[in-house]
């Protein structure tokens, strides 16, 4: 097996959606006609999230509440509250969208697919992994906007009102939707995976390619020095520890048993490229999201790379 076919599917799409933004942005009149391309794929994929969630799947799983609401607090708490102080501490380090984007990561829910999968190599409680990926990521869509604006403040490049109603119109619309006609239009997700997962991941990298188009019209990297580009990979580095030892200790803190507490790890310390993407161009214009990004993009490869070892190491007696 090649080195190629060994990097997750997700990774090199992103790459080449980033690639291509630095390649071949989109600019002009053309950026319009291509933010609303964005639009309409975000508005897919959260349809497509509506009709593959089960709704008894949710009901069920909202019964462990010893994990999940330790973990909501966790991930929209003191992982939001972490990402401002990497964000506060960047300021003059950093170029102040870049620090900014360690808040948007703070805010984050956690990812869907690689959660339950890790908690799934690792022993974890797989059924609760899925239950809680699913509420994080329904709870996102109503959180992680109004909670970046209240700690972003004046720092909030241009997020107001009008920013929820596209949040709403974009992804909770669809969502709702897909859930109402899940009954109907269910089996063609089920039956269809493949296409279904490759729709996904097409509507995440369009997000990322118009995000980065926006930043390479203003030609970020010029505005970042050597110790710029340091204080990103460590403010990567110390979200990481923070997510992955804090939502460890506060497994062991809560007294969940070895299963949870694997899926607690996951789960908590994991954030969502597949929120992070298509919300940053709803929200925020593209010269700016591009740059807002680069931390959750940074953040999302190295938990790929972290996660496989750790979970190998979890799941030996």
């Amino acid at each position: 097996m090649s080195v190629l076919s060994r990097i997750d599917p997700m990774v090199r799409l992103l790459v080449v959606a980033i690639a291509l933004a630095f390649v071949l942005p989109v600019h002009g009149a053309a950026r319009e006609a291509a933010q609303f391309v964005a639009n309409a794929a975000v508005f897919l994929l959260f349809f497509l999230n509506g009709l593959r969630l089960p709704r008894h799947e949710v009901w069920e799983g909202l019964g462990n509440h010893r994990l999940l609401w330790p973990l909501v607090a966790w991930v929209f708490g003191a992982m939001a509250l972490a990402g401002c102080l990497v964000w506060q501490a960047g300021q003059g380090w950093m170029p102040p969208l870049i620090a900014l984007g360690f808040l948007y990561l703070g805010c984050l829910p956690s990812t869907v697919q690689s959660a339950t999968a890790y908690s799934s190599l690792a022993g974890g409680n797989v059924a609760s992994s899925v239950v809680a990926a699913a509420l994080l990521n329904i709870l996102g869509v109503f959180v992680t906007a109004p909670l970046f604006s209240l700690l972003a403040g004046n720092a909030g490049v241009g997020f107001h009102a009008d920013g929820l109603v596209k949040v709403v119109v974009i992804l909770l619309v669809p969502f709702v939707l897909g859930q109402a006609l899940q009954g109907r239009l269910g089996n063609l997700v089920r039956d269809n995976r493949p296409l279904v997962s490759a729709m996904d991941r097409g509507s995440i990298a369009i997000a990322v390619y118009v995000a980065f188009s926006g930043a390479v019209a203003t030609r970020f990297w010029t505005q970042i020095d050597a110790s710029g580009w340091l204080w990103l990979a460590g403010g990567t580095a110390l979200m990481l520890a923070i997510g992955h030892g804090g939502a460890w200790l506060l497994g062991g803190a809560v007294g969940l048993d070895p299963a949870n507490r694997r899926t607690m790890l996951f789960a908590g310390a994991q954030k969502s490229i597949a929120m992070g993407a298509p919300l940053a161009t709803v929200l925020f214009a593209p010269a700016a999201a591009g740059a807002i990004l680069m931390p959750i993009l940074l953040y999302h490869l190295a938990q790929l790379v972290l996660a496989a070892p750790l979970a190998a190491r979890l799941s030996r007696p």
